[in-house]
Parts: structure tokens; C-alpha cells; sequence
């Protein structure tokens, strides 16, 4: 998505932070993205619950809803994107420790352009990079994707779409910009995040959705086996919703299985 965005810090049309700001030395800080369909962001109200939450667990003070919606609302968006939500600390003297008074940071971009309206069947591969295990950082979207960046940097062939992620216990975790779920034996797995890994607002959708439509559901431990035995391996974040798999390395597979369904469940 290339085109320019619309950008607000504090409230106010700008495209630049200070240089002191601890979101650009620290990576301290949260953020969301959302799908923006016709002007309306999708699970608004959920996604400000999530970046309060997360904020809340690095001690930082979250704006009210309010003021992110004021903030939405003043770029007044009608049409289809992508939008950003970033919280910092704001800006601090050198050095870890707090700002005594912090002055938190808040940025709202969006980028304009049409949202995938069906599910897609993508090529995935396996990154060699390991997250680190962390369990105080484990579900937050905090500023600090170094990882995430690193790992997408691994291929460039245009059919992959996304790369799988392991932690340094070879346990599964996530995408590098999405959660995954297997479905095997009639039952939806999807990894457990107590060490790391982002917690995504599709992911708790789709958990909430899946149990309502009546499906068992796992949050459990996924090895690399586990993904290729799986009946059907799919991804979801807040732009896509969800991804079927379609090829792994060498594994196929080539008829969706409950994917459809369950896009119809988070399309809803």
C-alpha cells in the first residue's frame, strides 16, 4: 500500500516525532492496525480495549476511546484502509529509566486502499529466525519488532505471501504478520502465546466466533509436525482476516476444509 497517509501526532496533521521520542529509541510504546471498510474500522471498539490493555501492561497511560475516536474522526475518512494506532511514552532524557513526568505520544495514520473482500489461498514458508522467548512482552504489540522485520526479510519471491515463525524450543507461533491455526480432527488448535508472540484481535475473533458457531476449540502448544499433519493449516490478522493455506515446503493442500466457513464467521 503505497500511497501517502494521513497522519495526526497528538491530534495534530504532522508526519514527523521528535528525536528524543522513546518510541524511535526504545521501541517504547504499543500500536494496532485496523481495517477500515467504507470509513468504519473494523472491531473499533475491541482493538481500543487490546491497545489500552497492552499499554497498561508496559505502565503506560492510554487516551480514552474518545480521544482516539476525535483523532479518527478528524481525518475524516470515508473510504477503504488501513489504519494505525501508536502510543509512546513520548519524548525522555537518555537512558532506560521513565521520564519522570512522561508525555505519552499518540499517532493515527491511515493509508487509503481497497480491503481483500474474499478468502485467499496463499504460500507460506518456514523462517529460520527463532523469537526469543520473553513472557513479560508475550501477547503484546509493543514497538519492538526487530524480529518480525528480520524474518520478512528472509524471501523475496513474490508467491509468498507469509513465513511461519517457531520460537528457540521449536514450538510454533505465530506468522511474521499474523496468528495461525490448524484444524485436525475436528478440533480449531491455535498456539499458545505465554512466552511470545502477538496476540492479534483477529485471533480473539475468530476464537469467540469459532466456539459460538459450536466448534472445539484448543489453545495449546503446535509443533512443526503438528502443521503438517494438519487437515488445514490458516492465518489471520485484522487486514486479512484469514488466509488458507495452501502450500507449506512441500506440503499441499489443495481443498479448503473449514476455512470458508470460518471466514464467513470473521467477515461477518
Amino acid at each position: 500500500m503505497s500511497a501517502v497517509p494521513l497522519t495526526l501526532v497528538n491530534g495534530q496533521p504532522a508526519s514527523q516525532l521528535a528525536a528524543l521520542d522513546r518510541g524511535v529509541s526504545y521501541g517504547d510504546g504499543v500500536f494496532r492496525t485496523l481495517r477500515v471498510e467504507a470509513g468504519v474500522p473494523r472491531w473499533w471498539d475491541a482493538q481500543i480495549a487490546r491497545l489500552t490493555h497492552d499499554a497498561q501492561h508496559l505502565r503506560l497511560v492510554c487516551p480514552s476511546p474518545e480521544i482516539w475516536k476525535s483523532d479518527f474522526d478528524t481525518l475524516q475518512v470515508a473510504e477503504s484502509g488501513v489504519l494505525r494506532l501508536t502510543l509512546t511514552r513520548g519524548e525522555g532524557p537518555r537512558g532506560y529509566p521513565f521520564p519522570a513526568f512522561p508525555q505519552p505520544t499518540r499517532i493515527v495514520a491511515f493509508w487509503p486502499g481497497a480491503q481483500t473482500d474474499s478468502l485467499q489461498s496463499i504460500t507460506v514458508r518456514l523462517c529460520d529466525l527463532r523469537l526469543a522467548r520473553q513472557p513479560v512482552l508475550a501477547g503484546i504489540k509493543h514497538l519492538n519488532r526487530l524480529e518480525n522485520v528480520l524474518a520478512r526479510a528472509e524471501w523475496h519471491e513474490a508467491d509468498i505471501r507469509e513465513g511461519i515463525l517457531c520460537d528457540a524450543r521449536e514450538q510454533v507461533i505465530s506468522g511474521v504478520m499474523s496468528n495461525l491455526f490448524i484444524w485436525h480432527d475436528g478440533v480449531l488448535k491455535t498456539p499458545l502465546l505465554d512466552q511470545c508472540g502477538v496476540a492479534g484481535e483477529a485471533r480473539a475473533q475468530l476464537l469467540e466466533r469459532a466456539q459460538r458457531a459450536g466448534y472445539e476449540v484448543r489453545v495449546c502448544q503446535i509443533s512443526l509436525q503438528d502443521l503438517f499433519d494438519a487437515q488445514e493449516l490458516m492465518l489471520t490478522n485484522s487486514l486479512a482476516l484469514l488466509w488458507r493455506v495452501a502450500r507449506l515446503q512441500t506440503r499441499e493442500w489443495l481443498t479448503p476444509v473449514i476455512s470458508a466457513h470460518l471466514w464467513e464467521c470473521l467477515h461477518a
